[in-house]
């Protein structure tokens, strides 16, 4: 059997080919954080890193806490703004830009074959695109900036095969919920 998507796009970053199971240490070709970049960036300070390693990669966004709802949501802004700033930060949308998974495809950040690593759940949405795209913590995603890199395990596929017609009223979403909580 050839290689799996997952399997083609870790081969391709981290350099050599892999199988599912193995740890690679791969390079993003992007990374988003969206109003939590302030706790991204206070612990990459934590870290002791001083300067990030690839800025034209990241892309921080606002759209979970906008306008800031409270006093804090917006100190935290303020504090990004000036990280934006000291780091060398382009890709960066401030509030009314959009929601962040419709904000990096528009923008051409998302593209077949990409690997893309975001601090938020959803980010695997990139996955419609050909990109392989997968959330991480605000830990991992300081690591990132500090180094540029980071270790994954490759994902493991399952093919699973529905047979026959949905009955009226039951639609592909209700069909992979179910099978999901299976």
């Amino acid at each position: 059997m050839g290689m799996t998507f997952a399997e083609k796009i870790f081969s391709e970053k981290s350099g050599k080919n892999v199988c599912a199971g193995e740890i690679v240490y791969v390079q993003p070709d992007i990374i988003m954080s969206h109003d939590n970049a302030y706790a991204v960036s206070a612990s990459f300070y934590q870290l002791g890193a001083k300067k990030v390693k690839n800025p034209e990669r990241i892309v921080l966004l606002f759209d979970h806490c906008t306008p800031p709802s409270t006093q804090q949501y917006a100190i935290n802004h303020k504090k990004v703004r000036e990280f934006v700033l000291e780091q060398g930060i382009k890709n960066f949308f401030d509030i009314r830009e959009g929601i962040c998974h419709q904000i990096l495809p528009e923008k051409g950040f998302v593209s077949p074959g990409r690997l893309i690593l975001g601090t938020d759940s959803h980010t695997t949405t990139y996955g419609a695109f050909g990109a392989f795209s997968c959330g991480i913590g605000r830990s991992e995603m300081s690591v990132i900036y500090a180094t540029g890199e980071i270790w994954l395990r490759v994902p493991e596929t399952m093919q699973i095969k529905l047979e026959g017609a949905l009955p009226p009223g039951v639609y592909p979403k209700d069909a992979i919920l179910y099978v999901t909580g299976q």
